[in-house]
């Protein structure tokens, strides 16, 4: 037996017991606001806007006049189309002049505002960093209090990728001033169904 395997099996047999409890994880936040509402705000304070719209035709028209000079935009969703296609073996390189990016999230935190994506709704994980504009579709419905619940829903097994989005891109690294959209994208779009 070489030292590898005695330090191996050293480990295995001296593991503790796992009978120990988890603790338990108490409810932090107390806010009684619809979570809506809390989204809305933080989204605001991370430099994100947010619009609660009833169906896609009014997305559609919201899009149009948000970004009126947009010349290449990018969508994930079958129900929205865009003028560029993407793949999942689309290059992230063939994603760097896109103006504007459409995705659906899976989910919302109220305490942050931030919005879950994974590769799968991205498609290419760089989409949600290079265009210049992202677009999230969000179910209103699919809002969680906090962080500890977001955690709850997340399945790492399920996924090769995964982001919690929460604004533009910003930096206030020069003198204390908040520049957004310094690394990634500039505007950050919400829209609740």
């Amino acid at each position: 037996m070489n030292s590898r395997d005695l330090i191996l099996n050293s480990v295995r047999k001296n593991q503790p017991n796992s009978d120990v409890k988890l603790p338990e994880i108490p409810v932090f936040n107390n806010n009684s606001e619809p979570l809506i509402y809390q989204f809305k705000t933080h989204l605001e304070r991370m430099g994100g806007q947010s619009f609660e719209v009833s169906n896609i035709e009014e997305i559609k028209t919201k899009i149009t006049k948000l970004y009126p000079d947009a010349k290449i935009i990018c969508s994930t969703l079958p129900e929205i189309t865009g003028n560029k296609p993407i793949q999942p073996e689309t290059s992230p390189h063939e994603l760097a002049d896109v103006d504007v990016a459409i995705v659906r999230g899976k989910f919302g935190v109220a305490e942050n505002g931030a919005v879950w994506l994974t590769h799968e709704d991205l498609v290419v994980n760089a989409l949600g960093f290079l265009s210049q504009h992202l677009i999230i579709l969000l179910d209103s419905k699919q809002l969680v209090r906090d962080m500890h619940q977001a955690y709850q829903r997340i399945e790492l097994t399920q996924t090769s990728y995964g982001v919690f989005m929460a604004g533009p891109s910003a930096t206030g690294d020069v003198e204390a001033v908040i520049i957004r959209g310094a690394q990634g994208v500039r505007s950050l779009t919400v829209f609740l169904l």
